[in-house]
């Protein structure tokens, strides 16, 4: 195994940012640690305004309008985009009994898409966007699927393989002249780009992607916007969300979204200059490297994604060859139980399937530095070129 690891799997989670870690040891420090936030006494009534200022930070944020009573904390951004499609989906059948279609893109996380048998089991009919070669979704192929009888629209904000990002409060603004409403899962996009969310009326954020802990979400929706809670036994996050808050994460997850949003542009552009550097690099001629979407690091893709295929590589050989190296990258695929399959995202694209294998993810933001990305480089064209041609 070598001796200096080098982490590029952000997009999976990133390394907590010392913001994060400083909040958690103030939060040791304070006096209410360990209180119940919901109990009346005064440490739960100072627990409850630490969680509160928590819940701002995250509001302002977001933008886009959404209040401090707006956000619901969750277990992370799994949590929180089932809790949206579920809940919202259910609230706008509750208010119009016609509301009984779901439109997804074919390219949503898992967690979103793996909701929809038990939408249909609760009698939502699930529709699905296409998405483009360019991993685009087209506000115009939404608008073609949308009709009177839609609950709801959910589109990510910014893919967590490609990293393009999503025309959602276009896309928002015509769900909501058929009357529909707007989810989007902002978890790669969240602390990383500005976010447009004027027509959304309602966001998925995680912690752990902008260098806060594991297990701390949240779920933005409107106080005009009916939903439906999933789960019961305490009314807390104003009945939407039962169960004592981890105040903890909820304070270092807003001092992470702080520190990133304090220093976004010029971490973006630093970031965005390592990776034209390292796509420069890697996708020159002859390298048998090539990028999934060719577009830059720009306004239309997250800072620091780099999506690629490989010529004549799979996704398994690559990943666990570059992790005996010292490099952790992931697949644009999930291995289970030994079997590879493609990644949907990039067949939702038009990826032929044995493309779709070779698919490899990199993703950093401003801490990794660009001479650490050119030894990642000199890495993975050598065993490129060792796996291609055996030498």
């Amino acid at each position: 195994m070598a001796a200096h690891r080098l982490y590029l799997d952000y997009a999976a989670s990133s390394p907590a940012s010392e913001a994060s870690l400083a909040a958690e040891r103030a939060y040791e420090e304070a006096p209410y640690a360990g209180a119940n936030p919901n109990s009346l006494h005064t440490m739960g009534r100072l627990a409850a305004r630490a969680l509160d200022g928590a819940r701002a930070d995250l509001a302002r944020g977001l933008g886009g309008g959404f209040r401090p009573a707006d956000v619901t904390f969750t277990s992370g951004g799994t949590e929180s985009n089932n809790l949206a499609l579920w809940g919202l989906a259910e609230g706008a059948r509750a208010r119009d009994r016609k509301r009984t279609r779901v439109i997804l893109s074919s390219i949503e996380h898992d967690s979103v898409l793996d909701v929809t048998p038990s939408l249909r089991d609760r009698g939502f009919d699930v529709t699905l966007a296409p998405a483009q070669r360019d991993g685009r979704v087209a506000p115009e192929a939404v608008h073609e699927l949308l009709g009177r009888d839609v609950a709801l629209v959910s589109v990510m904000s910014a893919n967590n393989e490609t990293g393009i990002v999503q025309d959602v409060n276009r896309i928002g603004k015509l769900a909501h002249d058929a009357g529909a409403l707007m989810h989007t899962d902002a978890v790669q996009a969240f602390g990383r780009i500005p976010l447009a969310l004027s027509n959304v009326d309602a966001v998925s954020i995680a912690a752990h992607k902008i260098g806060g802990p594991v297990g701390v979400g949240a779920l933005a929706v409107r106080s005009r916007v009916a939903l439906r809670p999933q789960s019961f036994g305490g009314g807390q996050e104003q009945g939407r969300r039962a169960g004592t808050q981890d105040v903890r994460g909820a304070l270092a997850f807003a001092a992470a979204a702080r520190d990133c949003l304090a220093h976004l542009e010029e971490r973006r552009m630093t970031t965005a200059r390592n990776a034209r550097h390292l796509v420069n690099v890697l996708c020159a001629p002859d390298t048998g490297i090539h990028q999934t979407v060719e577009m830059g690091f720009d306004a239309g893709r997250l800072p620091g994604m780099v999506s690629l295929l490989v010529d004549g590589v799979d996704s398994e050989t690559l990943v666990l060859t570059l992790d005996e190296a010292g490099f952790e990258v992931s697949a644009g695929s999930a291995c289970s139980s030994g079997n590879l399959d493609p990644s949907h995202v990039l067949l939702a694209m038009g990826i032929p399937r044995n493309e779709a294998f070779n698919s490899l993810r990199i993703s950093f933001d401003e801490r990794v530095d660009d001479q650490d990305l050119m030894r990642f480089a000199e890495t993975l064209m050598q065993v490129v070129s060792t796996k291609r041609y055996g030498r």
